[in-house]
């Protein structure tokens, strides 16, 4: 299973073979880092970063240069009149019909597909569950998501994974946070044993 942040920033839980699995280092998971383009949103201090496209910074990025470009070209968009451009705002724009909105979701959702499609070709999980930002907007961005991983992935590797929105809300960092301590103090009680 892996569990992405998809909030302020871009990070992954990895649990495989029902461990939490950290990597040599501790490092694991830190997908954010993947450069996903060339140019693009800095997002873990990395221009066109997983992070870059898909968080609430990177979002937000996207809003500010879209609607540059589209004062430049005399389009108007109700982002336009919006004082403080951010990921929630440019949601309940593109969830009123709002185009620009739709078409930034829209690429954040495609970002978010091609990396999705790097992570099951390479784990293979049978899970990836996305908090926060694709929590709240799934319905607007699931179908994006998915061609994205059938235009990307390995059809095998794909065929039986389930992508979904987390459930545990505005609860699931305090159920992270006990989760976590409660891994270590195993480990730790293991390792003394």
């Amino acid at each position: 299973m892996i569990f992405l942040t998809f909030g302020t920033g871009m990070g992954a839980g990895l649990i495989l073979d029902r461990r939490l699995y950290e990597g040599t280092t501790g490092m694991a998971g830190e997908v954010g880092h993947m450069r996903l383009e060339s140019i693009g949103p800095v997002g873990y201090g990395k221009m066109g970063s997983f992070e870059g496209f898909c968080s609430g910074g990177g979002i937000a990025q996207l809003g500010v240069t879209y609607c540059l470009e589209y004062r430049q070209q005399g389009l108007y968009s109700t982002l336009l009149d919006v004082d403080n451009v951010d990921a929630k705002v440019i949601a309940e724009h593109a969830q009123k019909g709002d185009v620009l909105a739709q078409r930034i979701y829209r690429e954040v959702s495609h970002r978010l597909g091609f990396g999705l499609a790097v992570l099951i070709d390479i784990l293979n999980p049978d899970c990836i569950v996305i908090g926060s930002i694709y929590q709240r907007n799934e319905m607007m961005m699931k179908e994006d998501v998915w061609h994205m991983i059938h235009q990307e992935a390995l059809p095998k590797a794909y065929e039986g994974v389930e992508i979904k929105g987390a459930q545990l809300g505005d609860n699931l960092g305090d159920i992270a946070a006990i989760s976590v301590a409660a891994y270590y103090k195993e480990h730790e009680e293991h390792e003394h044993a």
